[in-house]
């Protein structure tokens, strides 16, 4: 009999030890509360490299799964490793007095916009009160009546000319309301008056009124020069009015080039406006008062709304305003649409159309960001058309353009209003997974050349000293923070312990740092009101609820083991039968299932048959476990001669598919059972991998199949020789629940860890590998001699057959 004792796994090795022997502490009350990253120096170090390069191109892609903290991690490396704010701007949009269609782009330091808006609005302000009260003043009324004389001195001595020009001829020119008119003159020279001129006969007007047409004729020239007086007249009255606007404007002008007239660009601007002003002084001119009582008022023409809208061109649209932000400028966008992130132009009805001006530009993230840092996740980026595009060129040309997304799709685009373009000084980071940067980086070349840091954030970090301090003090922190009840020590530990059963490793912690919160906060809520600290009972009731209200189908499963439903043996032992395990998952909580696996061998020549596969529901990786059973077998017992057989496996009562070739050492040894024709011992359970050589491979979720099976054979009841055969690989991944190891310690459930098909076979048949070999070279060769009897008779028949014919 062979001793199988020496592949159990001892007691010692089916859980982690105590992680907290070496940490003196009773409550986290009492340990210093961090926030940060633990274990994470890969990844640190990239974003921290990434943060110090101000160079194109040094954007960061940050990759990991999702649950690990990307995002707040990234948050406050940025925070940490921030020194000033000397890239930040304010940034404001001015009209373009040139190009009203394309309004300018003003940079101020941090502040100075907000200032600069102000002081134009409040001269702005100050020219409506003060050019009026100055073209109502002494001063401008005396040099205007100078200008009025002079033009009426002028006036009469041209018309003094035209009536001397005029008498001889019969008529004298005289001013009146409708303007400059000719009339008749008597012999005397006097005025001929209407009732004189209604005794003349028709032929005496007739007469009048040809002199008349033709002295207008030749009085051309004198007209001209009254209308030249005029026209000289209002062009000197826009010079006063320009003299004095501009000894009023200059003013105010001076004092804004004083105050931001170092840069070229905003001098130029403030030029232009002191320009424009003076052009439009006129419109200053009148008060609100004055134009209320103006009858075109009324009419709407020059309402004070209307009036208003002449004034807009004068405003200054405080695009962004960085005036109070003394901290790292970090923003995310959450719905990062083309939008969201270049800005856009709005526009308001207005009397049943619509209209824009350039106060009605407004900022995206992009300009937001500028100066600082923009996070945004890569998935919500690439799901919004025109995003990504529209953030490549940004990064690549280094500004951002506002452009209506009409313009992307090609369609006709309304008139409207083209904003310059502003520089774009901002690090981006995208938050996402690998999958997401091996698809940008072997499909964007722009993509290569933008985001040159990757930090990669690992599922899981060493468990060591450090590590472990950390968490407790981030378990304290958490408590600080969101105002929970502290945890003892006990409690601590089972969180540890909790961290890595998710690992799935002893020696790891998981990343996923958000399932850690889960129980730090479902603990609190379950823990009794009256005690003052969380306890390690209540940590270990949240994960049982947790677990609860996960496994329902679970139960399901069990109650049809119990009922017989489910069919599976676990004593005895049989022939081309065993049961392996399988893992299966209902959202993220997965447990394991005992699955019977049969094997049928029968004369033929077609080899190992996957039932599953001939029906379409296995998985590639299935059937590559499949096609390596072949060859172990061809490898081991068909080198001289061929196998000369047909083996069907299948997973019985399964319809649902199988994938993964956890399951193909399981086959195996159903196979060999199935060609020796030597009975498996049903009571062990069978996990793990197979080589083509027979080595036994390492595999996922071992608790949750040992778990699994474990609780099938407390449905029908202990034994003492139940258990799990797994790979010896998988004994660090250990971490079973506490009563399976209790379990194991009294005897009643056993688990065996072996490194070879040989070892397995010794265990579940009791015999050596010597004896089954024999017993399968045996009956292969009997297969082999059934098999050639059938080729000779078949031959013989169509020989005779063949003879038959012939005669």
């Amino acid at each position: 009999m062979l001793d199988i004792a020496k592949y159990k796994v001892s007691v010692e090795d089916l859980k982690c030890k105590n992680a907290l022997d070496s940490i003196d502490f009773k409550t986290t009350e009492e340990i210093t509360p961090i926030r940060g990253i633990i274990g994470q120096n890969r990844a640190v170090q990239a974003i921290e490299f990434g943060l110090k390069m101000r160079q194109k191109g040094y954007n960061i892609y940050v990759a990991g799964a999702s649950g690990i903290g990307r995002s707040s991690y990234t948050y406050n490396l940025i925070e940490k490793n921030f020194k000033s704010n000397n890239n930040l701007k304010d940034w404001v949009y001015v009209n373009n007095f040139k190009n009203p269609n394309e309004p300018i782009a003003l940079s101020f330091k941090p502040g100075e916009g907000k200032e600069f808006k102000k002081d134009i609005e409040d001269i702005i302000d100050k020219l409506k009160y003060e050019v009026p009260k100055i073209f109502n003043s002494k001063e401008y009324e005396y040099h205007s009546r100078i200008l009025m004389s002079e033009l009426e001195t002028n006036i009469e001595s041209i018309i003094k000319n035209l009536n001397e020009f005029a008498r001889p001829r019969g008529f004298k020119f005289q001013a009146t309301d409708r303007g400059l008119m000719s009339i008749p003159i008597k012999e005397n020279g006097e005025l001929m008056q209407d009732n004189e001129l209604g005794n003349l006969t028709a032929v005496e007007i007739q007469k009048i009124r040809e002199e008349g047409l033709k002295l207008n004729q030749d009085s051309k020239d004198y007209i001209d020069n009254i209308k030249m007086c005029e026209e000289t007249y209002k062009n000197k009255m826009k010079d006063l009015d320009k003299t004095v606007g501009k000894s009023l404007v200059g003013f105010y002008e001076q004092y804004l080039i004083n105050k931001y007239g170092k840069d070229e660009k905003i001098k130029k601007y403030i030029d232009d406006l002191g320009i424009d002003i003076v052009t439009n002084i006129d419109k200053f001119k009148e008060s609100d008062d004055e134009n209320r009582q103006n009858p075109m008022a009324m009419l709407g023409i020059m309402s004070p709304k209307n009036q208003e809208k002449l004034f807009n061109k004068y405003k200054v649209n405080l695009f962004i305003d960085n005036s109070e932000c003394d901290k790292c400028k970090i923003i995310t966008e959450s719905n990062p649409t083309y939008y969201n992130l270049a800005g856009c132009v709005e526009y308001k009805n207005e009397v049943g159309a619509l209209t824009t001006s350039f106060m009605e530009i407004k900022p995206g993230a992009l300009h937001k960001a500028n100066g600082g840092y923009l996070i945004l996740n890569v998935k919500d980026l690439l799901s919004n058309p025109f995003s990504w595009e529209c953030l490549k060129r940004s990064l690549k040309t280094g500004t951002i353009s506002i452009e209506s997304i009409n313009k992307q799709y090609g369609y006709l685009v309304t008139s409207t209003i083209k904003p310059e373009p502003i520089e774009l000084d901002t690090k981006v980071i995208l938050i996402g997974d690998n999958y997401f940067y091996s698809i940008l980086y072997a499909h964007e070349e722009d993509f290569r050349n933008l985001f040159k840091i990757m930090a990669d954030f690992d599922i899981e970090i060493d468990k060591n000293e450090e590590n472990i301090y950390k968490t407790a003090q981030l378990i304290a922190n958490k408590c600080k923070e969101e105002n929970l009840k502290h945890f003892t020590k006990g409690a601590v530990e089972k969180i540890i312990e909790y961290s890595t059963r998710v690992s799935d490793s002893k020696d790891k912690l998981t990343a996923k740092f958000n399932k850690i919160l889960d129980i730090i906060y479902e603990s609190d809520a379950i823990s009794d009101e009256n005690q003052p600290y969380i306890t390690e009972v209540d940590v270990k009731n949240a994960i049982n609820q947790k677990k609860y209200r996960s496994n329902k189908y679970e139960e399901k499963l069990n109650e049809m083991f119990k009922d017989g439903t489910l069919l599976i043996d676990i004593g005895g032992e049989k022939v081309g039968q065993i049961n392996g395990l399988a893992v299966m998952g209902t959202g993220e909580y997965s447990f394991g299932k005992p699955s019977k696996i049969t094997a049928s061998t029968y004369n033929g020549r077609r080899g190992v048959i996957n039932i599953e596969r001939e029906i379409k529901q296995s998985g590639s990786i299935h059937d590559k476990g499949v096609l390596i059973l072949s060859g172990y077998l061809g490898s081991r017992y068909g080198k001289e001669k061929p196998l000369s057989i047909t083996t069907s496996i299948t997973f019985e009562q399964n319809y649902n598919g199988v994938d993964g070739d956890s399951a193909s050492s399981t086959e195996l040894y159903a196979i060999i059972s199935s060609i020796a024709n030597i009975p498996i011992k049903q009571y062990i359970a069978v996990t793990g991998s197979v080589s083509q050589k027979g080595e036994i491979q390492p595999i996922g979720g071992i608790n949750e199949k040992i778990e699994g099976f474990f609780d099938v054979c407390k449905i029908k009841g202990f034994t003492g020789n139940q258990g799990v055969m797994m790979p010896i690989q998988n004994v660090k991944n250990l971490l079973l629940k506490d009563e399976v190891v209790e379990a194991v310690k009294q005897g009643k459930f056993n688990i065996y860890a072996i490194k070879s098909i040989e070892e397995g076979l010794e265990i579940l048949t009791g015999k050596s590998m010597k004896e089954i070999d024999k017993l399968v070279n045996e009956n292969l060769d009997r297969y082999r001699k059934s098999s050639k009897d059938d080729e000779d008779n078949k031959e013989n028949k169509n020989n005779k057959e063949s003879k038959d014919n012939d005669k």
